[in-house]
């Protein structure tokens, strides 16, 4: 068969599809870029927020369309649109032209379903019982020069803002050896960055006892690994040391940490080594201590502070992201104008708003005071307004200086785009380069000439 899949939302999604594809080809089906040329159909579904629920029904309509005006036979639904309404027969039976719904524990039963007759067919295992990827198929990666790897499947916060534990179960940490082992298999076959994600980062190894790391096979050191330690530090440092004996070049990037488990053990190991990106991005939703009880966040504007001025101590290059949430139940102007002020102080290199999504499933559902939803959009607005200013001014700081850049794109005769290790993709700005001649997935030296107010441009050095 002939397989298009088109993904939605978040890197951890990538990563999913990236399972059903090697899988599907393993099996020996086929991958297009073109929907219209594709017996089958996959939308790997968002449904964090009611935005991306709307986008993603959107996105199934359209595909649909081609059971008329393409060769599509099936159109297969996945993740977490499915999972989050998988007892809503309304929305389900309002899609008939889905054939097939899998939740996000049902991956490994994607070729079954491709294969199979039966529809409609509906498959939600429970997520706490989904288990790890298997390493022995390869994933087929959607990204150019880089790859994402799950560090742990799930969460065991609460913030009442949230349904992601609902959609992928409690939290699971992979054992650092098959981290190592997937990231080594990347740069062996040319990957150059690598970038850990999971629901928290910095959560990573939590849920896992002492002495419970598989150790030392598949050319893994066991020195790499301190079995008396499970967290982020301990991956990060086995990797280093890991890729260093294949390529010390190779970036290593880290995603969505938890501002409580963010701590000086991790700033320290990321200075040790060249090769981890000093990129800390740490989603803090609020920064009023009131707005962070209600959300159920467990720290405070002091401890923000205190950790933000921590790292800028330990590492004063270091780039530092967040993302925001404005209009959540019961924010009021006060609470607003302390966390533009927060902003404004702490000077984030990159920074996401978003305006509050309700849903009847969410604790904060039932919170008083809703914020109407003009207010919300009007902070949002003032927030980046704020925010394209200071990030212009934190560009400027970068001319004149050379970087190593990763070159992604080449959209044009003499232009390419790339990102440096202080811009991640997809969330932040981008690097133009003006050369010619360059290749793609390769890091190469840049002089920056220019800045703007999400971007920078530079040529080579």
């Amino acid at each position: 068969m002939i397989v298009f899949l088109e993904t939605l939302g978040c890197s951890r999604n990538q990563v999913d599809s990236e399972i059903m594809l090697g899988k599907l080809l393993a099996a020996g089906h086929l991958r297009t870029d073109d929907p219209a040329l594709a017996e089958v159909i996959i939308v790997n579904t968002c449904g964090f927020i009611s935005t991306a629920s709307d986008e993603a029904v959107e996105v199934i309509l359209e595909m649909a369309g081609f059971k008329e005006n393409g060769a599509c036979q099936r159109l297969i639904a996945t993740g977490c649109l499915a999972q989050r309404y998988k007892d809503d027969a309304g929305l389900l039976a309002s899609l008939p032209e889905v054939d097939a719904f899998l939740g996000t524990a049902a991956c490994e039963q994607i070729v079954d379903v491709v294969e199979g007759t039966q529809s409609p067919l509906t498959l939600f295992p429970d997520p706490n019982q989904r288990g790890f990827q298997d390493l022995t198929v390869d994933r087929e990666l959607i990204s150019t020069g880089f790859a994402y790897i799950k560090v742990s499947e799930g969460c065991n916060r609460h913030c009442t803002y949230c349904i992601i534990p609902q959609l992928r179960g409690t939290q699971r940490s992979r054992p650092v050896e098959d981290i190592c082992t997937e990231a080594a298999t990347f740069v062996a076959k040319g990957i150059k960055e690598i970038i850990l994600t999971a629901e928290n980062t910095t959560d990573y190894g939590q849920d896992l006892v002492a002495g419970s790391i598989n150790q030392g096979s598949d050319g893994i050191d066991s020195d790499c690994i301190d079995s008396g330690r499970t967290g982020l530090d301990t991956v990060l440092s086995s990797l280093s040391k890991t890729l260093a004996k294949q390529d010390e070049t190779v970036w290593i990037r880290f995603l969505y940490t938890h501002p409580k488990t963010l701590g000086a053990d991790i700033i320290k190991v990321v200075q040790s080594h060249d090769n981890l990106c000093a990129y800390y991005d740490v989603p803090i939703q609020h920064a009023a201590t009131s707005m962070l009880k209600r959300m159920g966040r467990p720290y405070t504007q002091e401890e923000l502070i205190a950790l933000f001025k921590l790292i800028r101590k330990l590492d004063p290059e270091a780039s530092l992201r967040t993302t925001l949430i404005v209009g959540f139940p019961g924010e009021t102007e006060e609470e607003f104008q302390i966390l533009k002020t927060f902003i404004e102080t702490v000077r984030f290199d990159h920074l996401g708003v978003f305006t509050y999504s309700d849903s009847d499933d969410l604790k904060s559902h039932g919170f008083k005071d809703h914020v109407p939803e003009d207010i919300a959009e009007q902070r949002h607005d003032i927030l980046m307004s704020a925010q394209a200013k200071i990030s212009e001014q934190v560009n400027e700081k970068h001319v004149g200086k050379i970087y190593p850049v990763l070159v992604e794109e080449n959209p044009e005769q003499g232009v390419y785009i790339g990102r440096t290790q202080f811009q991640a993709p997809e969330v932040d700005g981008m690097t133009f380069i003006y050369s010619k001649g360059l290749e793609i997935g390769s890091i190469v030296p840049v002089r920056i000439t220019d800045a703007y107010e999400y971007d920078i441009a530079g040529e080579m050095a």
